[in-house]
């Protein structure tokens, strides 16, 4: 039996969002009709957000030490925290049996779904066990989750790495590698050419902490880059012109002291910039946080950061329906309540949440 839902109030319309007073129409999750109407209902309708760069995995542990207390502040360490293979990350994951893991990543999907994100992306540590967990985890979850598997290399491992980069892409939706200063070079591109084999993505971090990964990463060829918080103009010309991606991760780089990723520059340049909450064990999957810090820390306009978060996050993960409203789409729509003690007194839905709207802000989530 089909089944049909109208809902009302003040949609946030198109690719290029513009705000319309009226209703929308489903039919078995498929939007067949919206019109524009005076409406009594104070309530706002967007697209669900795209978290585009996860590790949901160190969900098992959410408030680690950053570093060392010197005077009032702490002197923090990226690479303690979560380089591989003996950051902090990584050895609680090794050391956290799998059934833990499992149930810690599904209770930060619920996060995710309860807080109006609709998809997202992770790098899936533990090779193709990792993955199997994801995927478990993930196993009749109202939400999109891109894995993004890795192969797990220490030094001294003697894998064949041809055969295990088969054996992950198999299960996984592409890879996602640490950055192109971890692991040999050989490895690399042997991980790159079995992506390219199995016409699967391929996303490696890049220019988190320094400047010195970011050649090595493009001369890879990736499709997606993760951070380029320290990249030079020369860098994101040659991202642009050869039409990659770019994630950044706002509150992440915040937290670890590796400084504010050149954001304006990327979207002056025309590349398409997604948005990510990275670690769980560094910060919440909270996208309404991330847009709040991107507009009013990072300066960027209320209308870019909104499509960053939604209709850039889908289209970098390849779920371009789900990230506009748009008829004879079937999206994941979140509607807020317009009227709540939050948000009563905006002028413009758009601003209003990017700036300051919050998961409590959310009546219900249609999928």
């Amino acid at each position: 039996m089909s089944s049909e839902q109208i809902i009302s109030g003040k949609i946030i319309l198109g690719p290029e969002p513009e705000v319309i007073e009226g209703y929308i129409c489903l039919r078995d999750g498929v939007i067949t009709e919206i019109g524009e109407e005076n409406t009594k209902s104070e309530n706002i309708i967007s697209p669900c957000l795209v978290n585009s760069h996860t590790h949901i995995g160190d969900s098992v542990l959410k408030d680690p030490i950053l570093g060392k207390t010197v005077g009032n502040r702490i002197e923090r360490d990226l690479d303690s925290l979560v380089r591989p293979p003996d950051g902090l990350k990584h050895r609680i994951l090794q050391a956290t049996p799998q059934s833990k893991l499992v149930e810690s990543m599904k209770r930060t999907i619920f996060d995710m779904i309860n807080t109006g994100t609709s998809a997202f992306a992770d790098f899936r540590e533990g090779s193709v066990a990792g993955t199997l967990a994801l995927k478990d985890a993930l196993e009749d979850k109202n939400i999109i989750g891109r894995i993004l598997g890795r192969i797990s290399l220490t030094e001294g491992d003697n894998i064949n790495v041809e055969y295990e980069a088969e054996r992950l892409l198999k299960e996984s939706y592409g890879l996602g590698i640490s950055g192109a200063l971890d692991i040999k070079k050989n490895v690399l591109e042997t991980l790159r050419q079995a992506a390219a084999s199995w016409r699967k993505p391929f996303f490696i971090h890049a220019g988190e902490k320094n400047r010195n990964d970011i050649g090595p990463a493009l001369s890879l060829d990736p499709h997606v880059l993760i951070h380029m918080t320290h990249a030079e103009s020369s860098d994101l010309k040659q991202v642009a012109d050869e039409q990659k991606s770019v994630v950044v991760c706002p509150r992440s780089n915040f937290i670890t002291g590796v400084g504010m990723s050149p954001v304006e520059k990327m979207l002056d340049l025309g590349i398409t910039v997604g948005v990510g909450t990275d670690n769980v064990m560094l910060n919440s999957p909270n996208m309404f946080a991330e847009m709040e810090v991107l507009v009013k820390i990072f300066g960027i306009d209320d209308r870019q950061v909104f499509m960053m978060c939604t209709l850039n996050g889908a289209s970098i993960l390849d779920i371009n329906e789900i990230g506009y409203i748009a008829k004879g789409f079937s999206p994941k729509i979140m509607v807020l309540n317009g009227s709540s003690d939050n948000l009563i007194g905006i002028t413009d839905p758009i601003r209003g949440i990017v700036r300051r709207a919050r998961p409590d802000d959310i009546l219900t989530v249609i999928n």
